[in-house]
């Protein structure tokens, strides 16, 4: 354009180009007018549902330009509500390219290329409305659709600005404009001048402003209305660009910081003459700007001068160091801020209050945040080390001694801001790291700590020099601060200050001439700086050599050792080579080819002989987040070689194979670190790994707890320190492969402690979750206990070794730490708790809550018990946390602040009566702020003391007596008191305040003395019990001396003065002149022993299964024996040295080397004579074999507590024998399955469940009546067998009996119910005989045989028979008043039957009785006679089971016949001396039905005709009998051999059981009655699984079967369906994928087949797993995109091997891709037996988290985020799992163990039930879908539970 006049001021945008004309501008869509409310103007309203589509343009041929070269773009609009807008302007730059600037609420980062800019605008909205509270409190802006309340918006954007910083071009003119919907506009016009919308034309006049100086008002025609005394910023919204907002997303379009009145852009100086205000010093002020005079003069002062200030002359520039020292985010030093370019001067205003110093910093100086042109870094003199601050009163007022009364001594803690730096000395004795604001030197030998203090807000870089001598570190925050120190002498050199923010990488080349710096620009660039430090030792300046802007992202950047003008750097995407010359930082990339996209974290030099090699020889290292290692040619940049990090390959499960780098998933490298021995690499997965140099294979290792974020070697290569992101320091001793933990810390900020004096343990809480005691003298962690709840403060007990912590739930809970054990759980407070104490005395705790509840305990006891628990008492809210309340030193009072925040109140101790109130409001009636009480605290020398800290800043002393205020003394910190505490003696005070702690005399007579460090406010500070140290805690834990003794006088009249800095031999004088006082030193630190195996576990038991929801997991830790594990090639593990007793609720590890006791025990049994013979019946009962033993530590859940409830026992013990009854007249039917007596109602179908047993049941009586079941189970190995006497109509046990060694055979009560028989087994042949109303033991018999059934006679009371191996006995009751004796005659069996065993035996009338053999015979006896007359041969089989009712007999065999005969005939005939078979005697006995059953008759029970029974089998089925009708109906049945697996249909109607007899049954629910059972003969059916449709029409269910054979059946027509035969193995696993697409079934052998459900086809086999048998395969509905992988449905399959695979599928497209691969190690296993399978699961509610648990070296829940890849939370168990299941309601967990326990786990929290009603190890646990159901399967028991959940 040939000339731009016209455009000067301002160029109306819609004016120019006629808009309302459309001709040279163009809308598209919905594009409308009208006339807006606020506004009073006609504006213009663009809407549509895509932006795209309804617009804007301008101009509208888009081959013209509209040639504005305005700097300034001004847009008047107004987002339309809850809708999103796009604004797109084409700008041209000099070099004639166009390049489009967009901004949109739609945007959710910046994003830029070489032609495009896109900014994300955040929307403003009305004042003091919800969104913009919101918006105010929030770090990340608020981007998305505009808020309800937006504001007619001003929008300026800098154009030139723009195109400068982000894409380094020139800016031209503005070609054309685009407004897309969906927004209202006013108009828009563009501008040199810098406008300001606020300011009217005669505001501006008043001020000044003109055109000429580059701003002024808005123009009228451009202005917003503004009612007459209403402010323009309360009605709209000015937002510009740049804009000094600090909301994220860097470079967003947002509202800048809010001032009350108009201001101009804070790049550009304000052409108003500003002139030097009078400063009016306030006495405080003028002693604390005295103090920072006093301390930071580079000189040191002389003792004996006290400086004194009386006025405050000009001051000059202020000095670097002083700015950075004292100009700080320290509490005390912040009224004072200074410009190095004004001057202040002393002024005074009638209105000016002495409050403070007055500073005004002129925009562009020092700290502008967007400044380019201003950048000028600092460097300070050499300062000396501050220790601590003073505010004197007056220049002769008397100080407190000694001085310094604190010392820092040692800080537990580690990182901060990173945990990636960690630096080793060259002499390798002292290690030095950050530990937030302050860098810690420690001694590895003794864990003695040095600090450099300085720094005022958290370390992010640390570098050395190469011989160590110098260090430099940096610190985050907006502006850049780098400290260089003198290593040795701990004291600054220089202090650099850059213009950048977030500096995270320092590199110091070997000479320590160079110094390099990384950290980001304000405009968010990456930004270097070179400094030279070459003769900083020497007091020279440090200046600055280069200095580059770039794009490309540095993670880490590294001076090459060998010059000291190279760097090389790597980042994301990107290895460079940096080289400073003439002046100027110039770098080249290394051509990384196709791997340009990786994430590079770590590079460094390899180390080689230089001298025989070239300067450029040299081979880069560099390390990535996906697992590679690459060596670079440094003199050609070329790639030389590439490695990868992949999970262990293993080709057999007992043998490890050595690690190797290939394809596949790789493990992210964190750091690396290269000797010219070996490298060293730190990894996610949590392993330190040391290779050599060729990376053939692992020669030491070392396991963390957490991902490794840094590794480093020592100079001598001998020692390898690793770091982790969980905040753990350590390091690997090569030679010994030892390894010790030098330091762990909590992650968070630490909310309270408490200490035991007599121990000298620590215990704190912390806002990471957990709870942790510490050992104060070694600094050791004992114990870690973490929990799902978030804990806020703990106590310990003043005597006992016990501890108390409450939760943010209110939940309180008490330990005692001695016993690892959890003694009480109350829940009596509803809001988080903010107060817990003991008495002094140790008699009572007490707790409060955030809702004004208080809570009183009786401590004397062990469970805590509530003695009272008072409401709406103490003031609500939780800033009174972590100790709200106080005790007096006599425990007779409590003091707490309520019941409001104005009101102190004293209460009795012991009863929690109020006794006094106090309003702390009233005491100060001339402030014009209600004052309230903050904290509390008595003294501990005058009880009658009360301190009281208030909001006002000030301490009160109260009496407790009167309630009268004794002092008060104000200004104690410039905040508000966050703690106070009182000495033992009452001569001092402590208090601290934001981050610093004071120290006072207790009347506050003297000056008191601040001491720093911590850079986040202080929660708690408290000296410990023995007085001879404080601790204070925040952002770490602070352990200082108290350097004040007993007797000692607070004060030297001498020298008022007080030293500012103590040197390092001063430090070490004074500790040698206290060295008489045992002080809080380290105890010497222990050599730590190679750990061999995991430390061991103790049992922590809880009072009662009601309270165990302690820790979801907790760990004790010890640094000297729970150290990562140590493997190597020479080394190995043996994780049986080291018991691992059972645990109950906490995961507990002990520290100390405590000796694990572990007894042997043998089962011996004495035999008298030979060894008992088993006979040769099925008759006689033998318990199943089992290997498995009940857990003696495991509780049942009180009654009515239980998380599941027994709803149904599926099946029935055919093991047992007469474990069934029915009385047909009273209705009663019970019969055994495992340790279950089961009572049903065969009407209803109802089940009752007796529950007592913990062994299998054998055999059951009744007696006559029907109201008394006796029941008798196995004994175990060290109990005898136990009978249960149970009370059929309240289903409780009346009596239990324990007497027989072995197992019980026979029960029997006598016909009139006066007497109960029990019979032994073979191993105790005993017969005893009990009184059945006290069931105490009348008389014994002991026998020659084995006995296996008894009977008493139906007509005389007195008369009973039994049968066994020797033949027939009868027996006669004698009674003799309450006593009663056996007499017993044995008759041996007829020789004609042979050499036989009797079975069974009947009573026939009055005087017959019935036995059978082994071999079918049945003889008949004459009972009065005691002889055999007649025998005849009733089946060709074993007959268990004989009853008669009048003249009908019944047998039962092992043919599987039942028989029924008529033997009326038995009676007429006449006893004969010699014995008649009944072919013989002619006397007929007829048989008149028999029926075949499923197997060997074990129990019948018939009525008195004989005509309707119930008989049981062996094949677990009960019968009902009908011979009138000669029908048999199935009332129950179950499986016989084990059940492999149980699944419930998707809509729950049906459920589906497998065994290892082949047999597949359906059940209908909720009947649980037998629908349709497919057998396949001669082969095992070892898994199930329904298809996902849930109608009964299309239903399948396939099994897969030993043979490697899937079968899928049809439900509907009761057929197979399909027959597949995809492995050569048996099948493990099956599962149909989500959507029914395909079959996934997985062999024993590792292949895993996908098999189509339509025709059968093998799709594909899946291999990764091959050699490990697969224990679970999973398929669930999930978009796979969230992972960047296609699919829509997730699957996994685990391996006996420890190993999960997930995948991503989509069927129909045929995609199966892998999306994680996790192994989890495990040390050798020794056991007899196989292993603990390996199981995993997707979380219902949460499919992107996977459980897994299995062998390893611990047993423990592991749960794995799939997005964050990394095992996110543990929870800890007593036993290893056989089965695992997942509800999908409630965070349910079902666990199976070995041990016989069903665990009911939820996962949130950790709390837990134990259910124990199996008599064998469970080896099946199933939620049904909706979670209301549970099946689980020991063998063949199944037992369904309703889940009421914990």
């Amino acid at each position: 354009m040939a000339s731009k006049g016209w455009q000067h001021p301002y160029v109306n945008i819609f004016k120019h180009v006629k808009v309302e004309e459309w001709k040279r501008s163009a809308r598209q869509g919905e594009v409308s007018t009208y006339t807006d409310k606020t506004l009073k103007c006609s504006v213009y309203r663009i809407k549509g549902p895509v932006p795209a589509n309804s617009y804007i343009l301008v101009p509208k041929n888009s081959n013209r330009s509209l040639g504005l070269t305005g700097r300034y773009f001004y847009l008047l609009f107004r987002p339309t509500p809850g809708k999103c807008f796009v604004v797109h302007l084409d700008v041209a730059v000099e070099e004639g390219q166009v390049v489009r600037i967009s901004f949109s609420n739609m945007y959710k980062e910046f994003k830029s290329t070489a032609t495009w800019l896109q900014f994300p605008f955040l929307c403003g909205a009305a004042k003091d409305s919800v969104y913009e509270t919101t918006a105010k409190n929030a770090r990340y802006g608020l981007v998305g659709p505009a808020p309800t309340s937006v504001r007619w918006t001003c929008l300026m954007l800098d154009l030139q600005y723009m195109l400068s910083v982000y894409l380094n071009r020139c800016y031209s003119h503005l070609k054309s404009i685009k407004l897309c919907s969906n927004m209202a506009v006013k108009n828009m016009f563009t501008s040199d001048l810098l406008l300001d919308p606020g300011i009217s034309f005669s505001e501006a006049k008043l001020m000044g402003l003109a055109s000429s100086q580059g701003t002024g008002p808005m123009p009228r025609e451009m202005s917003f209305p503004v009612p007459k005394g209403a402010s323009w910023h309360d009605l709209y919204d000015y937002i510009r660009f740049p804009s000094d907002g600090a909301k994220l997303p860097f470079d967003s379009i947002q509202k800048g910081n809010p001032t009350p009145e108009a201001e101009c852009v804070s790049n550009q100086r304000s052409p108003v003459r500003e002139e030097f205000c009078s400063v009016s010093l306030s006495k405080p002020v003028r002693d604390r700007v005295s103090l920072i005079q006093q301390i930071t003069t580079p000189k040191s002062l002389p003792r004996n001068r006290t400086p004194i200030v009386t006025s405050i002359p000009k001051l000059g520039v202020v000095s670097a160091h002083q700015k950075d020292d004292w100009l700080s985010n320290n509490d005390e030093q912040q009224e004072l801020e200074s410009s190095r370019s004004h001057q202040l001067t002393p002024r005074s205003h009638s209105n000016s209050d002495d409050g403070g110093v007055h500073v005004f910093v002129h925009p562009e100086d020092g700290f502008s945040k967007r400044g380019e042109g201003s950048e000028e870094e600092f460097v300070c003199t050499p300062v000396p080390h501050p220790v601590h601050l003073t505010s004197s009163k007056n220049s002769t007022q008397q100080k407190l001694l000694p001085d310094p009364i604190l010392q820092l001594n040692r800080i537990i803690g580690f990182g901060g801001a990173t945990t990636k730096y960690a630096l080793w000395t060259k002499s390798g004795d002292e290690v030095v790291y950050p530990c937030h604001a302050i860098i810690v030197s420690m001694k590895i030998s003794s864990n003695q700590q040095r600090f450099f203090i300085g720094h005022t807000d958290k370390v992010s870089a640390l570098a050395f020099n190469g011989n160590t001598t110098i260090l430099a570190s940096a610190q985050t925050g907006n502006y850049g601060v780098i400290r260089v120190w003198n290593y040795h002498k701990a004291n600054c050199l220089a202090t650099l200050r850059i213009h950048a923010h977030s500096l995270s990488s320092l590199s110091f080349s070997h000479s320590g001439g160079i110094l390099c710096g990384v950290g980001k620009d304000g405009n968010n660039k990456t930004m270097v700086v070179v400094w030279n430090t070459l003769n900083i030792n020497k007091g020279r300046e440090v200046t600055i050599l280069a200095k580059a802007h770039t794009e490309v992202d540095i993670h880490t950047m590294k001076v090459a050792f060998f010059d000291d003008t190279r760097m090389v750097s790597c980042g994301r995407d990107n290895i460079r080579l940096w080289r400073v010359r003439n002046g100027a930082l110039r770098s080249c990339p290394v051509n990384l080819g196709e791997y340009h996209s990786q994430d590079f974290t770590d590079v460094t030099f390899g180390e080689v002989d230089s001298s025989s090699q070239h300067l450029d020889d040299r081979t880069l290292f560099a390390s990535t987040r996906s697992g590679h290692i690459f060596e670079i040619d440094y003199s050609r940049v070329v790639i030389r070689n590439v490695r990868r990090l992949l999970p262990v390959q293993q080709q057999h499960a007992e043998r490890r194979e050595k690690w190797t780098f290939n394809t596949g998933p790789g493990i992210a490298i964190n750091s690396i670190s290269v000797t010219s021995s070996f490298c060293a690499t730190g990894s996610e997965d949590g392993f330190l790994r040391l290779w050599p140099l060729d990376f053939s294979a692992v020669f030491l290792e070392a396991e963390h707890e957490g991902p490794v974020s840094l590794v480093s070697a020592s100079s001598d290569s001998l020692q390898v320190l690793a770091a982790t992101s969980t905040g753990i320091l350590g390091f690997l001793d090569v030679s010994s492969r030892g390894y010790n933990t030098l330091m762990r810390s909590h992650t968070d900020t630490v909310l309270g402690f408490s200490v035991d004096g007599l121990r000298r343990h620590l215990t704190t809480a912390s806002s990471d979750g957990t709870v942790r005691i510490w050992n104060i003298d070694s600094l050791h962690q004992l114990y870690d206990f973490v929990s799902e709840d978030s804990p806020c403060t703990v106590a310990f007990h003043p005597s006992e070794q016990v501890f108390s912590c409450g939760f943010s739930s209110g939940v309180i809970r008490v330990f005692d730490v001695s016993g690892a054990k959890l003694l009480a759980e109350h829940m009596q407070h509803r809001g988080e708790v903010v107060g817990l104490t003991f008495s002094p005395n140790g008699e009572f705790m007490y707790s409060a809550d955030s809702q004004g509840s208080l809570a009183l305990y009786n401590s004397a006891e062990e469970d805590h018990n509530v003695i009272r628990v008072v409401c709406n008492v103490t003031a609500r809210g939780t800033e009174r946390a972590p100790d709200a309340l106080a005790v007096s030193s006599d425990s007779r009072c409590l003091a707490f602040v309520g019941p409001t925040e104005y009101i102190v109140t004293i209460a009795d101790a012991r009863s929690l009566d109020e006794v006094l109130h106090v309003d702390v409001s009233i005491l100060d009636v001339e402030s014009p702020r209600l004052d309230s009480a903050v904290k509390l605290c008595f003294s501990p020398a005058f009880t009658e003391h009360l301190l009281v800290a208030t909001s006002a800043n000030k301490i009160l002393w109260v009496s407790t007596k009167t309630g009268r205020l004794l002092r008060e003394f104000s200004k104690v910190h410039r905040q508000q008191c966050s703690s106070i505490a009182v000495s033992e003696d009452s001569r001092f005070l402590l208090t601290a305040g934001h981050n610093a702690v004071k120290v006072w005399d207790y009347n506050v007579q003297l000056d008191s003395q601040m001491f720093i460090g911590h850079s986040q406010p202080i929660h708690q500070v408290s000296f410990t019990p023995d007085q001879l140290g404080i601790i204070s805690v925040g952002d770490a834990i602070f352990l200082w001396d108290f350097l004040a003794h007993p007797g000692d006088p607070l004060t030297d009249n001498r020298s008022p003065l007080r030293i500012s800095c103590i040197s390092s031999s001063q430090s070490a004088q004074l500790d040698a002149e206290v060295s008489g006082v045992q002080l809080s030193h380290g105890m010497p630190r222990q050599t730590a022993p190679l750990p061999s195996s995991p430390p061991p576990q103790l049992n922590v038991s809880t009072i009662d299964q009601l309270h165990q929801g302690a820790f979801g997991s907790s760990s004790i830790c010890d640094d000297t024996l729970n150290n990562p594990v140590v493997s190597g090639q020479a080394t190995g593990l043996d994780p049986s040295s080291v018991q691992r007793p059972a645990m109950s609720f906490l995961k507990v590890t002990e520290l100390a080397n405590t000796s694990v006791h572990s007894s042997s025990h043998m089962d011996t049994v004495q035999l008298k004579g030979n060894d008992p013979v088993r006979p040769d019946c099925y008759k006689h009962f033998f318990p199943r074999f089992k290997t498995s033993n009940r857990d003696p530590a495991a509780v049942a859940p009180q009654a009515g507590e239980e998380g599941v409830n027994l709803k149904a026992v599926i099946g029935y013990n055919g093991n047992g024998r007469a474990n069934m009854v029915w009385s047909p007249d009273q209705g009663l039917f019970a019969y055994s399955c495992g340790c279950v007596v089961v009572v049903e109602y065969l009407h209803t179908g109802r089940q009752r469940h007796l529950q007592g047993h913990s062994e299998e049941i054998s055999c059951l009586a009744v007696t006559n009546d029907a109201q008394t079941v006796a029941s008798a189970a196995g004994s175990s190995k060290d109990n005898r067998s136990l009978i249960c006497i149970w009370d059929v109509q309240s289903g409780t046990c009346r009596e239990t009996i324990s007497h027989h060694t072995g197992a019980v055979q026979s029960l029997a009560f006598s016909r009139d119910d006066r007497f109960f028989l029990s019979v032994g087994d073979f191993l105790d042949l005993e017969v005893a005989l009990w009184s059945s109303k006290t069931f105490q033991l009348l008389s014994s018999v002991s026998v020659s045989g084995p006995v296996h059934e008894a009977a008493f006679s139906p007509s005389a009371a007195s008369q009973l028979a039994f049968v066994g191996s020797q033949g027939v006995y009868f027996c006669h009751i004698h009674t003799h008043g309450h006593d009663a004796n056996l007499k017993v005659q044995k008759v041996k069996t007829p020789v004609q039957v042979g050499d036989v065993e009797l079975t069974a035996l009947c009573y026939h009338m009055d005087c017959f009785l019935f036995t059978a053999t082994n071999r079918g015979h049945v003889c008949v006896w004459n009972v009065n006679t005691q002889s055999c007359f007649m025998t005849w041969e009733a089946d060709e089989g074993e007959i268990g089971v004989m009853l008669c009712r009048g003249n009908r007999l019944l047998t039962g065999s092992n043919t599987r016949w039942l028989r029924l005969w008529d033997v009326a005939s038995v009676e007429s005939m006449k006893p004969q001396e010699k014995l008649h078979s009944v072919d013989d005697s002619g006397t007929t006995v007829v048989l008149e039905q028999e029926i075949m059953l499923d197997g060997t008759t074990v129990s019948a029970a018939f009525d008195n005709t004989m005509d309707m029974g119930i008989v049981g089998t062996t094949a677990g089925t009960l019968w009902y009998i009908n011979w009138s009708d000669n029908s048999s109906i199935r009332l129950v049945s179950g499986h016989r051999t084990k059940v492999n697996d149980v699944v419930f249909s998707s809509d729950e109607s049906h459920f589906a059981t497998c065994s290892e007899d082949g047999s597949v049954r359906v059940w209908s629910a909720p009947s649980n009655e037998l629908v349709v059972q497919f057998q396949v003969l001669n082969q095992a059916c070892g898994c199930l699984c329904w298809s996902p449709s849930s109608s009964n029409d299309s239903a399948c269910l396939a099994a897969g079967y030993s043979d490697g054979t899937l079968r899928i059946f049809q439900l509907a027509s009761s057929e197979m369906d399909m027959k597949l035969h995809p492995h050569q193995v048996a099948v493990t696993a099956i599962q149909y994928s989500a959507n029914g697409h395909v079959i996934l079934s997985a062999g024993k052998n590792g292949l895993i087949a996908v098999s189509s459900p339509v025709n059968g086809a093998t799709i594909r086999v899946i291999r990764d797993h091959k050699g490990a048998s697969i224990t679970t395969v999973q398929c669930v509905n999930e978009q796979c995109k969230n992972y960047g992988l296609e699919g829509d449905e997730m699957w996994l399959a685990a391996s006996a091997d420890r190993r999960v695979s997930v995948w991503a599928a989509d069927w129909l497209k045929d995609k199966c891709d892998l999306l994680d691969w996790l192994t989890f190690p495990a040390p050798a296993y020794f056991g007899d037996d196989s292993p603990p399978p390996s199981l995993a699961a997707f979380c219902p509610t949460n499919p992107s988290l996977v459980v897994y648990t299995g062998y390893g070296a611990e047993k423990e829940l592991f749960f794995y985020s799939l997005t964050k890849k990394q095992i996110i939370k543990k929870i800890a168990l007593p036993h290893w799992v056989t089965c695992l299941s997942l509800s999908s309601r409630n965070h349910l967990i079902a666990v199976g163990s070995k041990e016989r326990v069903l665990k009911l786990i939820k996962s949130s929290s950790g709390r837990f039930q134990d259910f124990l009603l199996h008599s064998d190890s469970l080896q099946m646990c199933r939620f049904s879908p909706s979670g209301s159901l549970l099946f689980t399967v020991a063998y063949n028991e199944i037992l369904l539970w309703e889940v009421q959940g914990l």
